[in-house]
Parts: C-alpha cells; sequence; structure tokens
C-alpha cells in the first residue's frame, strides 16, 4: 500500500496473520458451509459475551468467517490486562465458550460438523488439566495427578507417567467429564435463552 506511516489497522492484520495465518478470500465455500460457520462463531461469542468482561471472561475482540490458516473462523477474545494465572471460574467459563459453537450449531441446524472436533479437544484438555495439575477439582482435591519428567534427549520436552491407580482414573475421567458437560450446560442455556441474539450474530457474519 501507499501509507506513509503505521496504523493501528495494519498492527491488527499483522497480529492475525503471524497467529493464525493469511487471509484465504479466494477459497471456495458453498453458502451452506458459510452458514453453518457464522452459526458456530456466533455461538461463541454469544456465549463469551453473556458470561462477562473481567476476571472471569475476556472481552470479545474480534469475530470473523474469512477463513485464516485451517480455520473457517475465528471468534478472538483479548484480555484486558496480562493474565497471569486463571481462576476456577474462568477456565470453567472457557470451556462454556468453547461449548457454544457446537451448541448453537446443534440448535439451528439440527445437526453437528467436525467443526467443532477443535473445540472439543481444548476443553478436554483444560479440564484435565484443571483435575490432574492445578487442583481445581473438589472430587479430587489438591493433588496432582501425573508425574512429569524431562526427557530432551527423547526429542519431547516433558513426558508425562501415570502414578495413581486405577480406580483413580476412573474418578479423574468422571470429573473431566463432568467438568465438560456443566460447561456444556451453561452455554445451552445461554443460547437456548437468546436464539434471536444468535441468529442476528450469524447474519451479520454473513453479511
Amino acid at each position: 500500500c501507499d501509507k506513509d506511516k503505521v496504523e493501528m489497522t495494519d498492527f491488527e492484520e499483522a497480529k492475525d496473520k503471524v497467529m493464525m495465518g493469511a487471509e484465504r478470500r479466494s477459497m471456495i465455500i458453498s453458502d451452506k458451509e458459510k452458514r453453518t460457520t457464522a452459526v458456530h462463531e456466533a455461538g461463541h461469542a454469544l456465549v463469551a459475551k453473556m458470561l462477562g468482561d473481567g476476571d472471569d471472561s475476556d472481552p470479545v475482540h474480534k469475530v470473523t468467517i474469512i477463513p485464516r490458516g485451517r480455520a473457517l473462523g475465528l471468534t478472538q477474545q483479548l484480555p484486558t490486562e496480562d493474565r497471569l494465572n486463571l481462576t476456577r471460574e474462568y477456565a470453567l467459563n472457557r470451556i462454556a465458550i468453547l461449548m457454544g459453537g457446537r451448541i448453537a450449531e446443534e440448535l439451528t441446524t439440527g445437526n453437528i460438523t467436525t467443526g467443532a472436533g477443535n473445540d472439543i479437544e481444548q476443553a478436554t484438555e483444560l479440564a484435565r488439566r484443571m483435575v490432574c495439575e492445578w487442583g481445581m477439582s473438589d472430587r479430587m482435591g489438591p493433588l496432582t495427578f501425573g508425574k512429569k519428567e524431562e526427557q530432551i534427549f527423547l526429542g519431547r520436552e516433558i513426558a508425562q507417567h501415570r502414578d495413581y491407580s486405577e480406580a483413580t482414573a476412573v474418578r479423574i475421567d468422571a470429573e473431566v467429564s463432568d467438568m465438560v458437560k456443566t460447561g456444556y450446560d451453561k452455554a445451552r442455556k445461554i443460547i437456548e435463552e437468546r436464539r434471536d441474539a444468535l441468529q442476528r450474530i450469524a447474519d451479520a457474519l454473513l453479511e
């Protein structure tokens, strides 16, 4: 471009390109796929917005359905200040936000797609870390599960070893499942009560 100075939009574009890859505006996407992506991202955005800003959630910064990298769309939250520690409520809200896309698809189209796969993976991993690393489970208590050992020579920084019984593993799996399902239920309630808002956000993204 012919600009003689850098503006905030340039920083925004650079940030997105570094974090998510270049825009893929030439990518051929059917209208049905676009609608599904818009509904999915609207679900994330609506849940994030309704959970509020502050200590327990970050403000919604951007929502888009312009493909970048491997993602067909994106809902981006940015904290207002550096977040050095996560609270239990913040982590639980994050799980709910991750579930928002799948729920929006389910309630709007009556179906779910593989687009929610990464969200589910992130939510499950977050819940497992809450239980196994951060002692955020009332049921399991302030304990850590899974001994970590550095194994640089194997090409990996950290390897995790199970140092607990099979019975404990079953309890961990149940607690992880409950945390994700709790987040799912929280997000579903928000979206069910605000279906009109969900539709308006999706329509705006398509426009």
